[in-house]
């Protein structure tokens, strides 16, 4: 099963979590742009598996092989292929006759019923943002080369806010055998006034629809988001001034994006992510072939929080999307 997004840049993305590998295809990059593989790397090992407590404990490099795309390390204007191999799958960890809570596997079953391998959430799984994370990763370096920085980290995790006691969320969930969700926040600094338009050519409309393919994400927002419903006009109301040339704001409520179109301020965002579904305390399911209700509890090796691994996953479809818009407005050839 394969899912395509973009315009400029059009990102396909295929496989799945215990098939042979996850892939991904890149139509739209710049000819003639050297891309420091050693750099890729380094950022793809950022989300791989297998690095810590905080972390699923199946062990994948996710080293990717380019099938072309590049002459050496260079671009070629060709669409960039490459694959990440699985060397680590178990499906038999899986019986995709019990549906998981809160998983795709009801909803897929009932699409595709068998033609779809489920194993391990398959097409639905948190495994498919490695290949994503290649794309992103040589969007990075291209966005680099026009100044523009994209740094996201993790802002709360459950009900904890900022400082240690986040991870200590994560290990007491993990030690109860359940699991808890949390918020990456991410800053796009260098961005020039201009890109973007009004609606469905909105920055926010762009970068959404990206952020929404990231597994796990149940909400989005960009500057003020949602604490702006509880404010007045004058509170949220960014004042313009001029310093030098520039025209910039007292605050960002706006979070660098006016009528879906960058102000020139930093632009500023917020991802959450819910609870990994998989956990070891057995929930009530039913049994697809008999139709009756059952027990499950869920076998196999999860993240008890996403997050952590997810910060690398945020920067890389923020950087698609930047570029996307970039190459809309023919300011990077």
């Amino acid at each position: 099963m394969e899912s395509t997004i973009g315009k400029n840049i059009i990102m396909t993305v295929s496989g799945g979590s215990h098939e042979d590998s996850v892939n991904i295809e890149i139509k739209g990059i710049p000819k003639g742009v050297l891309i420091d593989f050693d750099e890729l790397n380094a950022f793809l090992a950022r989300r791989a598996p297998g690095s810590g407590p905080f972390s699923t404990q199946r062990k994948e490099a996710d080293l990717p092989v380019f099938l072309q795309g590049f002459n050496e390390t260079v671009t070629n204007g060709e669409p960039v292929i490459a694959i990440i191999k699985n060397t680590n799958i178990r499906p038999a960890d899986y019986n995709l006759n019990l549906p998981r809570p809160s998983h795709a596997d009801y909803t897929a079953f009932l699409k595709y019923g068998n033609q779809v391998n489920m194993s391990g959430g398959g097409p639905f799984s948190g495994r498919m943002t490695a290949p994503m994370c290649i794309a992103g990763g040589i969007a990075l370096q291209i966005l680099k080369l026009k100044k523009v920085e994209i740094q996201a980290k993790i802002h709360s995790i459950g009900k904890i806010k900022g400082g240690p006691h986040m991870m200590d969320e994560i290990l007491k969930a993990k030690a109860n055998d359940d699991s808890v969700g949390g918020i990456v926040e991410c800053s796009v600094a260098g961005l020039p006034v201009g890109l973007g338009g009004p609606m469905f050519d909105g920055v926010e409309s762009k970068l959404a629809a990206l952020l929404f393919g990231i597994p796990a994400v149940k909400g989005v927002d960009f500057g003020a988001g949602f604490e702006a419903s509880s404010m007045r006009g004058s509170e949220h109301n960014d004042a313009f001034y001029m310093e030098d040339d520039s025209v910039k704001t007292r605050t960002n409520n706006h979070g660098g994006i006016l009528g879906g179109i960058t102000s020139g301020m930093p632009l500023n965002l917020r991802v959450a992510f819910k609870p990994t579904p998989s956990i070891g305390i057995p929930q009530e399911t039913v049994n697809l072939t008999e139709g009756i209700n059952t027990i499950i509890k869920t076998k196999g090796r999860h993240d008890p929080c996403v997050v952590p691994r997810a910060v690398p996953v945020v920067e890389a479809l923020v950087a698609i999307g930047i570029l996307d818009l970039f190459l809309e407005e023919e300011w990077i050839k």
